[in-house]
């Protein structure tokens, strides 16, 4: 049995990136700890519709795309929850002869799909796509979101010190049509939101001048800002400290570094569950 290649020899043959460039992002890999394909994709050099091709080449495993055009009963979709779907990023495509076929970001995630084998007594058949994909048809078809125009309807506040992490945020919340406003630190956060009342506040907690702590409390005491839902950005991504942070009464929590698609995912899913989908333009906060 031949040796099963790596990653990025397989991303080389394929010309999606030189022997030159595959050694530089190595090196990133090695000093950051992140997975080759990410460094991949958040320096740009790969998209991730290749990232999914090469995955299942490696794996040999089958591709699927444009999953949200196609219509799905409501026994496949009960599968999953939406919940689960979008934390896990898949989705259930079809149930047949005791086989369930699964899209998925990650199928080498044995103990989601052990879970789900052994709660349904169906066998899985893994079928990669993106992280986008995956987002697109749980909103369209768990979550009855296929409204382009309201996406115009939400302002989103992105308070983060680092100028990489607040303009990535707000690049991919742009790139959905969210108005977007950006802070530097919690003082201006705070001014920030007492004079837009924007519908979602995305924060740092540690910041200098006025950390993300302070300012969520400081919108916490005051009636016109704490009803807005914040989702907290934090670099320590243990347990405990998510937990602390969700007691205080954040919305959400979300380790960096940030991915991007999945941040989208978290904010839509806090503009739905404050907001519903009836346009607030009207109805005043």
């Amino acid at each position: 049995m031949s040796k099963r290649k790596r990653f990025g020899e397989i991303l080389v043959e394929a010309g999606a990136l030189d022997q030159e460039t595959l050694e530089k992002a190595l090196i990133q890999q090695k000093t950051t700890g992140k997975r080759l394909g990410q460094v991949l994709e958040e320096s740009g050099i790969i998209a991730e519709r290749d990232i999914a091709v090469v995955v299942a080449r490696q794996f040999g495993f089958k591709t699927v795309s444009n999953i949200s055009k196609h219509p799905f009963p409501d026994e496949t979709l009960a599968v999953v929850t939406s919940e689960t779907a979008l934390k896990k990023l898949i989705f259930p495509l079809k149930v047949e002869e005791k086989t369930l076929s699964l899209a998925m970001v990650n199928p080498l995630d044995i103990p989601t799909l052990d879970d789900i084998s052994f709660r349904t007594g169906l066998r899985i058949m893994p079928y990669v796509t993106t992280p986008s994909e995956i987002i697109d048809a749980v909103n369209r078809h768990y979550l009855k979101s296929d409204l382009p125009a309201a996406k115009e309807w939400w302002t989103v506040l992105v308070v983060d010190d680092q100028e990489l992490v607040r303009s990535a945020v707000a690049a991919a919340l742009k790139k959905e049509g969210y108005v977007v406003l950006q802070a530097t630190n919690g003082a201006d956060g705070l001014k920030a939101a007492m004079q837009h009342s924007p519908h979602l506040i995305i924060s740092d907690t540690v910041m200098p001048r006025m950390d993300g702590l302070e300012m969520f409390r400081a919108l916490q005491s005051q009636i016109a800002t704490r009803a807005i839902p914040v989702i907290a950005l934090s670099s320590r991504a243990a347990a405990e400290e998510e937990a602390r942070l969700l007691e205080m009464g954040y919305f959400d929590f979300v380790a960096k570094p940030i991915n991007p698609v999945r941040l989208v995912a978290r904010a839509k899913r806090a503009l739905r569950a404050i907001y519903g989908h009836s346009d607030p333009r009207g109805g005043g906060q």
